[in-house]
């Protein structure tokens, strides 16, 4: 019996394990090899039978430690068919239970493809460890050689003896496909194309090529490093190990010797560690001769490969000073310090690599499959041809499959799930279980798992070591972290891989992990959903997305990473039975944790992540297959969405494409330095969102452009493709343009950057330009000689689609414009049907031409120029910083009358010369269209501006249609277009400038000629005034001589009003050119120079010879009075000169006597303005005009004595104008002295004087003496010693007729002896005073004040409210026979009253007219006025207005009133009074056979009251005008029509805003034909309806001398305006129409009507409608000054008729426009009109439709129209900030609400 079971005791439980395993050796052997790596299996052939071997196994797994024992025994019970009989005393007997102590075993990080790791058989004894003899080279080399043969006989060892996995195929081992290499920096291999292995060649092919490749660089010096850079499960363990199993087979014939070290094992290494040790204690020692083998690899080091597999895990220690022995060595072997010559190659995660890494180290990305290799694998992946075709048949079928794939890790794991699932499927149903990336794991698990039921708790408990691995960063366990049971499921299933582990010399022990960190991660993530010890509310903590920002990050990589990605993939509701059943739970509590993950993601969905989150998300949430959260997350995305320097694969842009499929709107996708998969863009297959795609980076080659052309065509909305900075050839540009010849949609293509040559450019500006929709073409920075630049000129003018070609430096772009048929298409192809100017203005073609910095010569311009000779019209010519010179200039400027070129040619920076510039200016001299020429020499300037030809030739049509003989003038001299010339910075002499004006004397097309900093000298300016002279054109010179500003203008404005218009505009055009563009005044201006009486004298013998009128305006900082008196002597030596101003010129004191002696010295002097002694203006008269001179000295400081010295020499001063002295600071004694001065001045006609705030002193003259003067006096402040100096001086001008007194502080005495002591021997006084205390006093103190005058008072004026008091004073007094009876009675009775009465009598005995207005009239007054009135026999006005009488007052003024036979006028209107008061009233009219004015306004007249108003007027023959307005009357019928009847001689009626109806307007059409005077009519507000409308027109149309027409606020209608319209009065001068129900046809008719009416001042058509537009004048109204339009529905259609029709009424004041539909383009319209409205006030356009731009346009003309006051343009759609600009800069435009400006007086 076997002693090992005579100590167990176990003798037949033994026994039956031995004859068990014998049936099965090779599971023992795995087995063996899974829990004992380290142990040779070869001592098993060495036993002497299979038993022997068995139980030898067995021992050793028995001795090992207790829980590989453990493991052992539940592996044999899970896999084997074990009988009941003998599993329970298997497990009862060995699989429970404590005993042997622990091992030791650590572990951190698991790799992809670590099931292939097995030990090494290696002997343990220790280099180093005492010196060994010193051996002959001989002896050195044998050892060497049979070291290098141990370590491949050990290598094929390792590698030859591999076993399937539980439930793999036999073909998994031989099924390796090589992933996709790219290479990048300088040392890409020799033989590789682009850096990529791709293609459809075998795997072997794929192999060899780069196995051969990693070791091919072009570093023939230094360190030969090589990283392996890829994601998780790209297959860089793999690879690793596939080249070592090809080198033990021989096929790496280059290395003779390979070593692979796993940094997840040398991390468990603490100690320091030689690099023998490496070497030989943890991989392979040698037999015998360890120092011999070391220096012979040291001497053959470029023989020797070092792999070094996970980089990224080993990068960053706890502590960088003190790395890791294991790093340090790596550190040494890839500086050189360590065996140095030898190859390193090491593989690593994307991240940020260490500093020991050479920079010429060759960098690697391993991106995964491509369709070819995922198929290649799955053909060698089943060995069996029928499964194979199925298996290819699933991924073909299932694009998403496929794409997963293209991870190699997740390829493997759909394989064998598909090798499980194939033969119990039908087609398609095997991949529909693989939908997602978890689901291929959880169905992995499932398939894998043993013949029993799966064992829930095992899973768990695999999953939580999982868990808590990746929480502590493990990734390697020891036996004693798993338990037992769960180390024999994961044995079991295939979960698990074991290796050797050795953590220093001579320490090994071994180590499990999971066969691939992913699926460590699908396991934590599966503890996390079905773990009850995990709180679902801590679920979301590990739903995060990590940023990856690899090139940037110092941080450790994670080994979290998929885990988020796991956990969305279990909350799917695919994987909720999987939860179910392991985690032994309902469906409700599974759904509660799945939607915890569910919230998190969406949580996630909604916000603004970088772009490596978006990728992940992108990832999880295809993991959920939740079409809902998919939309969510798509929706959330930004429209343009970007990706920043991070690697992306296949897998990634496939699941953004699943994401985007979800989206609505379109989306811009742009890669820019992102490390490309080659075939990733083939995941955008069918991606219809995308809008935007481009991508930029080097690593983007032939591979990359291939597969991105098969999804171009794909992608139904691209409209916009960028590719830049690629290594792509010219053979993966071709296959790109085929491409997109399949997208017809794409609008704009670049390829920038792409080191692309002459030919490929050529090809893709050929192909590309058909494009039906493309509009831009980008090729810049690509390689372009000359001749191909000339080559793509000649297809850009050929090309009927190109509009413009920029090349500049290394920009090459094309902008196209679709062709018609296109553009219809996109908008529409009825649109432009049935628009012909619209057709034809897109069939025509205008190219642009941008050739800046491309070294052009002279000899390539005329290559150019044959070119665009036979081409379509140019926009414009860029050819600026080109090597033209003076020659090329030339050759350009002589060929632009043949080019088209409507808008520039640029000529810059080509070294032209002084002498190129003068043969630049004679070529383009004959060009028709030049509408500006810009050269500058000093900055390098040379640019020619031209005027559309085609605009020209229809303005030429169009003057020739008229067929007027105005039309026949020169054409130069009827052109809209004129030309503007810059030659500035020059460096222009004398000599220069008279061949300049030589050259330029015969252009009548040249509007502009600027000759700014060119250094002219004062004496070459003023020889410039010559060319007023020689060019015909020059109307205006303008000098800044120290800023050297010089400029030659024409004007415009003629030939402006040629350029477009009605008919009558454009005959008033050509009539003001052909006489008054002779007349109009030149200019000369000359600012900032020192002007000495020299320099004056040179100014006036050069502007002798000008032709005038001139105008001539200096300024400077100061003015000599020599210079002054030289300038003056001068001036009669002028007569050209019209004007003379020195602005911001300072001058003496003694100035004002100089420039007064003017007025003698020059008889032509008209006007002298000096203010403040610093601008001066002098007006000279022609010899046609009238004298009348004007002399300003405002603002200047005369005081009173200068005014006194002033007002002596006043009558010798020859001025026929005015004298302006305001604010010279003189006070009341200067008025005084004005006052006294006035009889000395016999030719003073006005003077009025206000000593306020604002300071006003003006003295107007006459031509001849005036009879009658006038004097205005305010705010004089006068004294009472004042007023008898007053006095006096007033008794002194017995001429003067009108003195005003205004606020001069004179109380009711002081004007009381005012009055009393004014007299004068003869004549008549006007005297006006304005006092505020006139309102208070009364109007029985101010008759008292009346009684003290001296002369007799004509006229009185009593006004409360005005605080006015107005006489008329006769002189001397005379007496009225009537008068003084009367008055001698009342003296009688002695009484207070009675001898006021009599005073009154005595001084009013002469008194015509007595008014009271606004006054409140008490009971002693009107007692007074009765008493008064019968005295006043010659009274013919009486005027009660607005005032307040009480009913007793009422009595007194009607007893009084009835005394006045004689009263011609009567106006009772306005007073507060009742029905009864007015039947008083009524009583007044008795008896007045001579009244010829009567109004009763606002008087409420009753039917007993009217009816007694008819009876007293029935007989009133001479009655001329009757106001009755606002009186309540309802029915005229019956009454005052037939009053009216004998009324022959009336000439104005008002009966506005009554009530009179149909009925009252028939009645009154009825009497009409018997009124022959009358001239007005008011009618307004009396309920007119259409049918006494039409009554009154047939009457009105009869009065032929009627003026003033208003009818409005009555419902008149359409038939009425007809019938005026048919017959209006042709004298009529106002017709208001407001309100009156006119539609458009009957306003146009009036409209219509009124054209050519000569006498027509103020027209009223507001509130109707004229929604049809405005007709257009003919002939104008001549005479109109105020047009009301306000609301009539008038929009931008009526604008250009309407401002065409108001050109045609030059006397326009006020146009009222407001609350219409008017829009910029009306704006536009009347800002166009505006200069030439003359006497326009006021323009309103409230409320419309202008915007900012209209405004801006309005602001312009009003800069030209300076007489405008205002510009109302109040709720106009203008944002406030606009407003505030638009009024800083024209003020006079009001956007306030109410108006700012007061309307000025008719006529003022």
């Amino acid at each position: 019996m076997d002693p090992v079971s005579l100590q167990l005791g176990t003798n037949h439980l033994w026994s039956w394990l031995v004859s068990l395993l014998s049936k099965d050796p090779e599971w023992l052997n795995a087995k063996v090899k899974f829990f004992l790596p380290k142990m040779d299996l070869s001592s098993r052939n060495k036993a002497e039978d299979a038993t022997q071997g068995i139980m030898l196994q067995l021992s050793r797994l028995h001795t090992q430690d207790q829980a590989t024992w453990q493991a052992f025994i539940h592996c044999v019970c899970m896999e084997l068919d074990v009988p009941l009989d003998l599993e329970v005393p298997l497990l009862s007997t060995w699989g429970h239970g404590d005993g042997w102590p622990s091992q030791l075993g650590a572990g951190e990080e698991s790799q992809p493809e670590s099931q292939l790791h097995h030990g090494l058989k290696r002997p343990h004894q220790s280099c180093g460890s005492s010196p060994r003899p010193k051996q002959c080279k001989k002896q050195q080399v044998e050892l060497a050689r049979s070291y290098l043969q141990l370590l491949r006989t050990s290598t094929q060892q390792r590698y030859g003896n591999r076993m399937p996995g539980p439930g793999q195929p036999l073909a998994l081992q031989q099924a390796y496909i090589p992933p996709i290499l790219q290479w990048s920096r300088a040392t890409a291999p020799f033989n590789t194309q682009e850096g990529a292995i791709l293609g459809n060649s075998t795997a072997e092919d794929y192999s060899d090529a780069s196995l051969r490749d990693l070791f091919n660089t072009k570093a023939d010096k230094g360190p030969k490093v090589t990283v392996l850079l890829g994601k998780a499960g790209m297959g860089k363990t793999t690879l690793a190990h596939r080249l070592c199993q090809k080198w033990a087979d021989g096929q790496l014939d280059r290395f003779q010797a390979l070593f692979l070290f796993e940094f997840r094992q040398l991390n468990l290494i603490t100690r320091f560690l030689t690099l023998p040790q490496l070497l030989f204690d943890l991989y392979l020692s040698p037999e015998s001769g360890t120092d011999s083998v070391f220096n012979y690899l040291e001497q053959n080091a470029n023989g020797i490969l070092l792999i070094f597999d996970g980089l990224d895990q080993a990068l960053h220690p706890e502590d960088p000073e003190a790395p890791s022995p294991a790093l340090a060595l790596f550190s040494g072997l890839c500086k050189g310090t360590l065996l140095p010559g030898c190859w390193v190659l090491t593989t690593s995660r994307p991240g940020k690599l260490p500093d020991c890494l050479p920079t010429e180290a060759v960098m690697v990305h391993m991106w995964g499959f491509d369709r070819p290799r995922v198929e290649e694998y799955a053909g060698r992946f089943f060995s069996d041809q029928l499964w194979q075709e199925a298996a290819l048949a699933e991924l073909r079928d299932n694009r998403h499959l496929q794409s997963m794939c293209a991870v190699p890790a997740v390829c493997q794991v759909t394989c064998l799930c598909l090798y499980h699932l194939l033969p119990s499927s039908s087609p398609s149903q095997a991949a529909a279980l693989l939908s997602t990336v978890t689901q291929n794991y959880v169905q992995m698990v499932s398939i894998l798992g043993p013949r029993a039921p799966l064992f829930p708790e095992s899973l768990l408990g695999l999953s939580e070591v999982a868990l808590r691995g990746l929480e502590t960063g493990k990734v390697i366990f020891s036996v004693g972290d798993i338990p037992p049971p769960m180390m024999a499921f994961g044995a079991a299933v295939g979960l698990l891989t074991s290796f050797c582990i050795c953590t220093g010399p001579g320490h090994q022990d071994t180590g499990y992990a999971f066969t691939h960190l992913s699926l460590q991660e699908f396991f934590a993530a599966l503890h996390l959903m079905a773990s009850p010890e995990v709180d679902k509310n801590t679920l979301a903590n590990y739903v995060t997305l990590s940023s990856r920002w690899v090139l940037r990050t110092k941080a450790r990589l994670g080994l979290l990473d998929h885990l988020p990605t796991f956990l969305a993939g279990l909350a799917s509701h695919a994987c909720c039975p999987f939860l179910c059943q392991v985690a032994q739970r309902d469906e409700v509590w599974v759904g509660a944790r799945q939607a915890k993950v569910m919230q998190a993601l969406r949580k996630l969905a909604t916000r603004r992540l970088t772009g490596p989150k978006v990728v992940a998300l992108c990832h999880c949430v295809s993991e959920t297959q939740e079409p809902e959260l998919a939309s969510l997350m798509a929706q959330s995305l930004p429209c343009h969405l970007s990706f920043h320097n991070f690697p992306l694969t296949y897998a990634d842009l496939a699941a953004l494409n699943n994401i985007l499929g979800h989206r609505n709107s379109p989306i811009q996708l742009g890669f820019e330095g992102c490390p490309l998969e080659p075939h990733c863009s083939e995941a955008l297959v069918g991606c219809k969102q995308v809008e935007d795609l481009s991508f930029k980076s080097r690593k983007c080659g032939d591979a990359f452009a291939e597969a991105l052309s098969r999804s171009l065509p794909t992608m139904g909305r691209l409209k916009k493709l960028g590719l830049a900075g690629s290594k792509i050839t010219s053979q993966g540009i071709s296959r790109l343009v085929e491409a997109l010849l399949l997208c017809p949609q794409l609008e704009e293509v670049s390829f920038q950057d792409n080191q692309l040559k002459d030919l490929v450019l050529l090809k893709i500006v050929e192909v590309l330009l058909g494009l039906p929709r493309l509009q831009k073409l980008d090729l810049s920075r690509n390689s372009v000689s000359m001749s191909t630049l000339l080559s793509l000129t000649k297809v850009a003018v050929t090309s009927p689609t190109v509009r413009m070609l920029q090349v500049r430096e290394a920009d090459l772009i094309f902008l196209l414009s679709p062709p018609i048929e296109t553009a219809a298409e996109l908008q529409g192809a009825s649109d432009l049907q049935g628009n012909a100017s619209q057709r034809k203005e897109a069939q025509r073609r205008n190219l642009s031409l941008r050739l800046q910095q491309c070294q052009l010569g002279a000899h390539d311009v005329q290559e150019l120029i044959a070119q665009l000779q036979g081409g379509p019209h140019l926009d414009e010519v860029d050819l600026s910083g080109n090597q033209l010179y003076d020659e090329g200039c030339r050759l350009m400027a002589e060929a632009t009358a043949q080019l088209h070129i409507a808008r520039s040619l640029d000529l810059s920076d080509n070294g032209l010369t002084v002498d190129g510039a003068h043969q630049v200016l004679s070529a383009a001299s004959t060009c028709r269209t030049l509408a500006e020429l810009h050269i500058s020499l000093l900055h390098k300037t040379v640019v020619l501006t031209f005027a559309p030809e085609q605009e020209e030739q229809e303005v030429i049509q169009e003057r020739a249609a008229l067929g007027d003989s105005l039309m026949h003038q020169s054409t130069c001299e009827l052109s809209p277009r004129s030309t503007r010339i810059r030659l500035t910075h020059c460096g222009w002499q004398a000599k220069h400038l008279a061949q300049l004006c030589e050259a330029l004397g015969g252009s009548c097309c040249l509007s502009h000629l600027d000759l700014s900093e060119n250094g002219l000298s004062l004496d070459a300016v003023f020889a410039l005034t010559q060319c007023f002279s020689t060019l015909q054109w020059l109307l205006h010179l303008d000098v800044s001589f120290e800023s050297q500003h010089i400029v030659l203008r024409g004007d415009r404005r003629g030939r402006d009003r040629l350029a477009g218009g009605p008919l009558p505009e454009l005959l008033a055009g050509a009539l003001f050119l052909a006489s008054d563009l002779r007349c109009v005044p030149r200019s000369f201006c000359l600012q900032q120079c020192l002007l000495e009486p020299q320099s004056l004298t040179h100014l006036c013998d050069a502007l002798e010879k000008c032709p005038g009128p001139l105008e001539v305006k200096l300024s400077c900082e100061a003015l000599s009075d020599q210079s002054l008196e030289t300038l003056l002597t001068r001036l009669p030596w002028l007569p050209q000169l019209s004007l003379l101003q020195l602005s911001e010129t300072t001058l003496s004191p003694r100035s004002p006597l100089l420039l007064a002696n003017l007025f003698s010295l020059c008889p032509r002097i008209q006007k002298v303005d000096l203010r403040s002694l610093n601008h001066t203006t002098l007006h000279f008269r022609s010899s046609e005009e009238q004298k009348g001179e004007y002399c300003g000295l405002s603002a200047n400081l005369l005081r009173d004595d200068g005014l006194r010295c002033l007002l002596e020499c006043l009558p010798q001063l020859p001025i026929s104008g005015s004298l302006d002295l305001s604010h010279n600071s003189i006070s009341v004694e200067g008025a005084l002295c004005l006052v006294k001065a006035l009889p000395s001045c016999p030719r003073v006609r006005e003077a009025s004087v206000s000593l306020g705030s604002e300071q006003s002193f003006w003295v107007h003259f006459s031509r001849q003496e005036e009879a009658g003067k006038t004097l205005r006096l305010s705010q004089c402040g006068f004294r009472p010693e004042h007023l008898p100096r007053l006095a006096a001086s007033l008794n002194q001008a017995p001429e003067l007729t009108a003195l005003t007194l205004t606020q001069c502080c004179l109380g009711l005495e002081q004007l009381t002896v005012l009055l009393s002591l004014v007299r004068w021997p003869l004549g008549l006084l006007n005297l006006r005073v304005e006092e505020p205390w006139v309102g208070k006093a009364g109007v029985l103190a101010l008759l008292q004040v009346c009684t003290q005058t001296s002369g007799n008072i004509t006229e009185l004026s009593i006004s409360e409210s005005q605080h006015q008091l107005c006489l008329q004073l006769e002189f001397p007094r005379q007496e009225n026979p009537e008068a003084v009876a009367l008055r001698l009675a009342h003296c009688d009775l002695g009484t207070q009253h009675n001898l006021l009465v009599c005073q009154l009598m005595e001084t009013c005995a002469r008194l015509r007219r007595l008014s009271l207005s606004l006054v409140s009239l008490c009971d002693t007054s009107s007692l007074l006025l009765q008493s008064l009135l019968p005295s006043l026999s010659e009274l013919k006005t009486f005027r009660l207005t607005c005032s307040c009488v009480s009913s007793q007052g009422l009595s007194h003024l009607t007893s009084g009133l009835n005394h006045c036979p004689h009263l011609e006028e009567l106006d009772l209107s306005n007073n507060q009074l009742g029905e009864e008061g007015t039947t008083v009233l009524m009583g007044v009219l008795e008896g007045k056979c001579w009244l010829k004015r009567l109004d009763l306004s606002h008087l409420p007249l009753g039917s007993s009251t009217l009816a007694m108003l008819t009876q007293r007027l029935s007989h009133r023959t001479l009655l001329q005008s009757l106001r009755v307005s606002r009186s309540g009357i309802c029915d005229v019928g019956c009454h005052v029509s037939e009053a009216l009847r004998a009324a022959g001689s009336l000439e104005k009626l008002s009966l506005s805003h009554n009530q009179i109806g149909d009925t009252g307007a028939q009645h009154l059409a009825a009497v009409l034909l018997a009124l022959p005077e009358l001239r007005k009519i008011d009618l307004s507000g009396n309920g007119i309806g259409p049918a006494g409308g039409a009554r009154l027109a047939e009457s009105l149309t009869l009065c032929r001398n009627l003026e003033e027409l208003m009818l409005g606020c009555n419902a008149l209608g359409d038939a009425t305006a007809l019938q005026l319209a048919w017959g209006l009065p042709r004298h009529l001068k106002v017709l208001h129409l407001p309100s009156s129900r006119l539609g458009p046809k009957g306003a146009l008719s009036l409209i219509q009507a009124l054209d050519g009416c000569q006498y027509v001042e103020e027209i009223s058509l507001a509130e109707n409608s004229l929604a049809r537009g405005f007709p257009q004048f003919c002939q104008g109204l001549p005479l109109l000054r105020r047009i009301d339009l306000v609301s009539c529905e008038m929009d931008d259609h009526t604008a250009k008729p309407l401002a065409a029709s108001l050109l045609l009424c030059p006397a326009l004041e006020e146009i009222l426009l407001s609350w219409n539909l008017l829009g910029d383009e009306a704006a536009a319209k009347l800002a166009g009109i505006l200069p030439q409205m003359g006497r326009l006030k006021r323009m309103d356009l409230e409320k419309n439709r202008i915007t900012a731009c209209g405004a801006r346009l309005l602001a312009e003309g009003l800069a030209q129209g300076s007489g405008i006051q205002v510009i109302r343009l109040w709720s106009n759609p203008i944002s406030p900030n606009m407003v505030q600009r638009l009024q800083s800069q024209e003020p006079r435009l009001d956007f306030a609400f109410f108006d700012k400006q007061p309307k000025a007086p008719w006529g003022t």
